[in-house]
């Protein structure tokens, strides 16, 4: 080696890509199965869409719905405006449908009951209410996953498979 000259050496290359190859290789299958799972995707954005909705109608005194399209797997939010009427929500609740390949099982509510075709909707009012209701989905492979709206906190409990809350 020639003074003054620096660089690296042949084993400290070959060292950083073993090692970028080893991070590779287990970091892709992650990163892979992050897109593919469209069950646990609309879960959580139905969740975040939830927790939103109830945050909404916290901080504007008003009452929001979230209506459930069971026939043909969407959702939708609406508002109650300051003359009494619904107005359709704009952003990240105008509308949703339910991932390619998932669709709604059910929709139970206790005081209305079990529901697996038409519309539900479930209010969210301004005082940190809404009604309870489990939903269940199910993907094209047979999956199923169960979420369950909390009445006095306006969080969504996800399982796995399909739970009974009846």
């Amino acid at each position: 080696m020639i003074r003054g000259q620096t660089g690296f050496t042949l084993i400290e290359l070959v060292l950083v890509v073993l090692l970028l190859g080893l991070l590779a290789s287990l970091s892709l299958p992650l990163i892979d199965g992050l897109g593919t799972d469209g069950l646990r995707t609309t879960a959580r954005r139905l969740s975040g869409t939830v927790k939103y909705l109830y945050n909404e109608a916290a901080m504007t005194g008003r009452e929001h719905r979230l209506t459930f399209n069971l026939s043909n797997g969407s959702y939708r939010a609406t508002k109650r405006s300051i003359t009494g009427e619904l107005q359709p929500l704009q952003g990240i609740a105008a509308g949703y449908q339910l991932a390619n390949g998932v669709h709604f099982v059910n929709i139970y509510q206790p005081q209305i009951g079990e529901q697996n075709h038409g519309e539900v909707t479930t209010a969210l009012l301004p005082g940190g209410w809404l009604r309870e209701t489990i939903i269940h989905l199910q993907d094209d492979e047979g999956r199923k996953m169960t979420l369950r709206l909390a009445p006095l906190t306006g969080l969504t409990e996800i399982y796995d498979g399909y739970r009974d809350f009846k």
